[in-house]
């Protein structure tokens, strides 16, 4: 098993040794869910949808309410419950495992809203692994929803994302194109591994 042991709050990524991981990262509307379930379909393998979405989709409808720093914790439970379990599934097949983001996302955009990070996120974030890392390019058009309020702040967010992964040393590789495009890459990056 990979993932750190000692994480507060039960925030502990546990991955079997035979799963590979790809985590799929980037600004709203760059196509990350799309690209994640057209991989998961490609490599009939399981994916981790984002659980943000669901959370604050659930508050929207309900409260009229957008996020607020005190969300930052639940939602960080609920992606890693999410991608810890569709882990053990992945491990079924010996496959791999996509992820509609993970905690290294969460702890980006709460330094770009908030400027801050609940150390417990930033610390789980940080000690992750993932086998390939995806930054979604800002290539395709914008798609509005309840959740979105950024359209024009899609290629600042994504130069913030680039400059996070490289402050931490974190390799990755963007993806961008047609979507038959997107997969041909990941699949080329995935079979040099």
């Amino acid at each position: 098993m990979t993932g750190n042991k000692a994480l507060p709050d039960n925030l502990t990524q546990i991955t079997p040794n035979t799963v590979k991981t790809v985590t799929i990262l980037g600004a709203e509307s760059t196509g990350k869910t799309t690209l994640c379930q057209d991989l998961a379909a490609a490599f009939n393998s399981p994916f981790v949808l984002e659980f943000m979405r669901e959370y604050l989709q659930k508050k929207w409808d309900e409260l009229q309410l957008t996020c607020t720093w005190e969300d930052l914790i639940p939602i960080t439970q609920g992606q890693i419950n999410l991608e810890n379990a569709q882990a053990k599934i992945a491990a079924k097949s010996g496959g791999y495992l996509f992820c509609d983001t993970c905690l290294f996302e969460l702890m980006v955009y709460s330094y770009w809203y908030y400027g801050d990070c609940p150390k417990a996120l930033e610390a789980a974030a940080l000690s992750h692994h993932y086998d390939l890392v995806l930054l979604t390019c800002v290539d395709i058009p914008w798609v509005a929803d309840d959740l979105r309020d950024s359209p024009n702040d899609r290629d600042a967010i994504s130069d913030f994302f680039e400059m996070m992964l490289n402050r931490y040393q974190i390799p990755f590789y963007n993806v961008g194109g047609s979507r038959d495009n997107r997969v041909q890459l990941v699949a080329t990056l995935l079979a040099e591994r």
